[in-house]
């Protein structure tokens, strides 16, 4: 259960919904498989809900685009190919901002606690990454201060922000967090067995 967290979106926190995944071992766009009565990708939305000064949706999937729309989410649809692409077209639309929350779309159990965390302990510490951690295992989402963006923004083809994190180790902070939370959904026995947990929590 949240402990209380206000709706005040933090000054100078962007956020950017990773949501271009083509689905191939899914077998077809998972973003919008149900879970627990909702799009999947919906569960991303409240996580990030009330926290950032600029949140956005970077899509391959006019279906995607139609959601955030519906529901009053900025969003970027884009027919480009790689991560870096993703990445890229995400920061551009964010714009000036002290750092920014790459969250990934298909991490239905990150709690909005665990988010909130991520960005007041950015806030908190500029020149810091930060990732959740469950018992020294880092995952996503991943909090990046603006004077990395250049390098977000330039990334090698197909490279994501882990590639700029893993560059710099000793800047890399990390938030417990619980271990379902940094599960995402590849397949659709993934779906399954969280939703169970979901169930069961």
């Amino acid at each position: 259960m949240e402990k209380n967290l206000d709706r005040v979106p933090r000054e100078g926190a962007g956020c950017v919904i990773m949501a271009s995944g083509l689905g191939r071992r899914f077998g077809g766009n998972k973003l919008l498989a149900d879970f627990g009565g909702e799009p999947l990708i919906c569960r991303a939305f409240r996580a990030t809900e009330g926290i950032f000064d600029c949140r956005v949706v970077v899509t391959r999937h006019p279906e995607v685009e139609k959601l955030c729309r519906e529901r009053g989410i900025a969003v970027v649809l884009h027919d480009l190919p790689l991560r870096s692409d993703t990445v890229r077209l995400g920061l551009q639309a964010v714009g000036a901002v002290e750092g920014c929350l790459f969250c990934p779309g298909d991490q239905p159990l990150l709690r909005r606690e665990t988010v909130a965390a991520l960005v007041e302990g950015g806030l908190r510490n500029p020149g810091t990454i930060w990732r959740p951690a469950f018992q020294g295992t880092a995952g996503s989402p991943v909090w990046f201060p603006r004077e990395l963006f250049p390098q977000l923004l330039t990334l090698p083809p197909g490279k994501g922000g882990g590639f700029v994190a893993k560059q710099y180790p000793g800047r890399v902070r990390t938030v417990a967090a619980g271990e379902e939370e940094l599960q995402d959904i590849d397949s659709p026995e993934d779906l399954l067995r969280l939703l169970k947990g979901k169930t069961l929590g």
